[in-house]
């Protein structure tokens, strides 16, 4: 497996189990937090996903 692989596989692992255990920690700001901790690593995940993909920007 590559590095980039188990680099997509943890953050998506470590964010969806924050996001989780945010949710059940209901009218705590703390859930909260970690929720949001858990959406920018899944959002990291899924930008780690689609880095091989982007198309080289154009300057002119």
């Amino acid at each position: 497996m590559t590095l980039r692989a188990l680099l997509i596989a943890a953050f998506f692992i470590v964010g969806l189990v924050l996001v989780i255990v945010g949710w059940k920690m209901t009218g705590e700001l703390a859930g909260l937090g970690l929720m949001l901790v858990g959406v920018v690593g899944l959002l990291t995940a899924l930008f780690l996903y689609n880095k091989p993909y982007q198309t080289p920007s154009r300057k002119d």
